[in-house]
């Protein structure tokens, strides 16, 4: 029977294995380099060249810690002169993966994962160490993506105060604690007085205005533990950690207090704002709905009884 010949497959010719194995290792997209026992760079593949921007006419015979690279960690820390992972790797023969961040050839840095390990000879002796490292750059910038995309999921578009969706999580998590617990905790609302007509006279530009200085004021009136929202409209929630209805009036009368002492500026006009508040301690029986309903009604006894003035539920 004919049997076709086998078509010849043709690889480059090599003088040595070696070259053949350097020719593999130059064209990946990592970048490799090796170093000696005294650090000294004995190799630069292409992958490090098109990373760093240095070719390896620039770095071959010179030494790590000659911070040519200037490896720092996120904190600005210099890893050269100091925890150097190529240098500890030939010291204990253990492989290492960090990230860090290299200087460039133009200057900027650039974050790369790099991964260190332990050369020997045939007698096990270690001869040097090889680090590969591989631009972090993407991985970075899907990282702060996703991030981006979760804040702007919890976060109110105008004031940067998290979302009601957010306050709603909190707040599930402060019920289920009470009733764990103990841990006691009030909720306030706080309405921005005649917000509509300020809306209708001024534009809602300047409308815009008030919601983020009240918004900024808030900020810096709750403490710590306090979880402060923009709950919709011209109403802000805040969760405060209140054991007694003093506390938390103590709170809320803070919040009216220095609303009250403040003012909107936009475009040459300025105006005071006021705002009304209602709230609520908690008790184990409350369910959301029914926390934010005594709260909701206590607010809507603050406008009845003339605005700019504080109300708490009576207890259940």
């Amino acid at each position: 029977m004919f049997r076709s010949p086998t078509p010849e497959i043709k690889t480059p010719e090599y003088d040595s294995v070696n070259e053949f194995h350097k020719a593999i290792v130059d064209n990946l997209a990592d970048g490799v380099y090796f170093v000696d026992p005294d650090r000294e760079i004995r190799y630069w593949n292409h992958g490090a060249e098109r990373i760093t921007g240095y070719e390896s006419g620039d770095i071959v015979g010179r030494h790590c810690f000659d911070n040519i690279l200037d490896h720092v960690d996120a904190e600005g820390n210099s890893l050269c002169q100091t925890v150097c992972p190529l240098a500890a790797t030939i010291l204990d023969g253990q492989p290492r993966e960090v990230s860090m961040w290299l200087r460039h050839a133009d200057g900027y840095r650039k974050p790369v994962r790099a991964r260190t390990a332990p050369v020997r000879d045939g007698g096990g002796t270690i001869i040097g160490a090889v680090e590969v490292f591989s631009d972090d750059s993407a991985v970075l910038q899907a990282a702060e993506d996703a991030d981006r995309a979760r804040h702007d999921a919890l976060t109110d578009d105008l004031t940067g105060l998290p979302n009601r969706r957010l306050f709603d999580a909190a707040l599930a998590g402060r019920l289920e604690n009470l009733d764990r617990y103990g841990w006691q905790f009030g909720l306030l609302i706080v309405d921005i007085d005649h917000f509509k007509a300020v809306n209708d006279s001024h534009g809602h530009a300047f409308g815009d205005a008030v919601l983020v200085g009240v918004a900024r004021t808030l900020h810096g009136a709750v403490r710590g533990g306090d979880v402060l929202a923009r709950w919709g409209g011209e109403e802000f929630a805040v969760l405060v950690e209140s054991s007694d209805d003093s506390s938390l009036i103590e709170t809320a009368e803070r919040l009216r207090v220095l609303v009250a002492s403040s003012e909107v500026r936009l475009a040459g006009l300025s105006k005071k704002v006021r705002v009304s508040v209602g709230g609520a301690l908690a008790h184990p029986e409350d369910t959301a709905e029914s926390l934010f309903a005594r709260a909701d009604r206590a607010l809507y006894g603050a406008k009845h009884a003339g605005r700019n003035r504080i109300e708490i539920a009576q207890p259940v």
